[in-house]
């Protein structure tokens, strides 16, 4: 039998499959996955909308925090309704330039949400270590010109992966898409060309974006706990620790959940492929499910607003 190896040149569509391995049950994950997208936008929205209407909570930590609700529901939209589609609906197929642009979106939403924790770690670190320098320090302008520049550090770094496939990567062997998504590392695996530069350049953002910010967020916590165990007074320890742990909570879901799905995916040769796409997806929906109600539950005023919304009393 003759086998002839099939060159697709610029297909225009390409077909996403899910879950490989789990086709059969795809149905009966979306409903879970889509409890969560709704609570995710639910939580976020909520969070956005209060912090809003409290004229309380316009301070940097919170307007770093409506930052990140509006950045989770960007991402977690990128990804669902089109998964859902897949899972429930049987719609596989998407153009190869709307692939691209749900690529560009999801990398970029990922470095946004990464440099958004970095500047709430920041904050908090001049609100604990320098309380007297705060005000003048994270202004208004300040804030407004750091939500500017991790937008645009995000969506510039992003943007040569995605220029990158369409000028250098003309041929491919195949159509389909091992994944639920258009993750990078999924369609350049699918090209006939030499892909080594475009594995280095989505390498090289990963490390110098999330690596960069992780360690700055780490030596901010450093010097913040050092700050706060030397404070003479228990009662200013155990306030100034507890405004820091809904934020320790979410960068350590963020980062964790991010390298751990990170490295299973590039080194985890033994390990299923539907482990690897499950691990991408929790990574994507979970931070924006968990975000609002990590703070929801550690900040007073936030969780006094919705009492107040809901017409609650506040067991405490």
């Amino acid at each position: 039998m003759l086998m002839f190896n099939i060159t697709i040149f610029m297909p225009p569509l390409l077909t996403l499959i899910g879950i490989p391995g789990l086709e059969s049950v795809q149905f009966w994950i979306g409903i879970p996955f889509c409890a969560m997208y709704i609570i995710a936008i639910f939580g976020n929205f909520l969070l956005l909308v209060i912090i809003k209407s409290e004229r309380s909570l316009h301070e940097p930590m919170y307007i770093f925090l409506a930052m990140l609700g509006a950045t989770d529901i960007a991402l977690s939209t990128c990804i669902l309704p089109k998964m859902l589609g897949i899972f429930w609906f049987h719609l596989p197929e998407i153009y190869f330039e709307a692939c691209l642009l749900q690529m560009w979106l999801i990398h970029t939403f990922q470095c946004i949400e990464s440099g958004i924790l970095l500047a709430m770690a920041l904050d908090r670190y001049v609100a604990i270590c320098d309380p007297l320098r705060h005000a003048t320090i994270f202004t208004h302008q300040c804030v407004t010109q750091i939500g500017v520049g991790v937008t645009l550090r995000a969506a510039i770094f992003v943007a040569p992966c995605i220029i990158l496939i369409k000028c250098r990567l003309k041929s491919y062997r195949t159509t389909v898409v091992s994944h639920s998504y258009c993750e990078h590392m999924a369609i350049v695996k699918l090209a006939v060309e030499d892909v080594r530069i475009n594995k280095s350049y989505g390498l090289f953002v990963a490390f110098s974006i999330l690596g960069f910010d992780i360690i700055f967020i780490t030596l901010s916590y450093i010097r913040i706990f050092i700050t706060v165990f030397n404070l003479p007074q228990k009662e200013a320890r155990l306030k100034a620790f507890n405004t820091c742990i809904a934020h320790i909570c979410v960068f350590l879901e963020f980062y964790l959940l991010a390298f751990f799905s990170f490295f299973t995916h590039r080194f985890g040769f033994h390990i299923p492929p539907y482990i690897h796409i499950l691990l991408s997806n929790l990574y994507l929906l979970v931070p924006p499910l968990l975000n609002p109600i990590v703070y929801g539950v550690k900040t007073k005023q936030i969780r006094d607003r919705v009492f107040k919304i809901f017409y609650f009393k506040d067991p405490s």
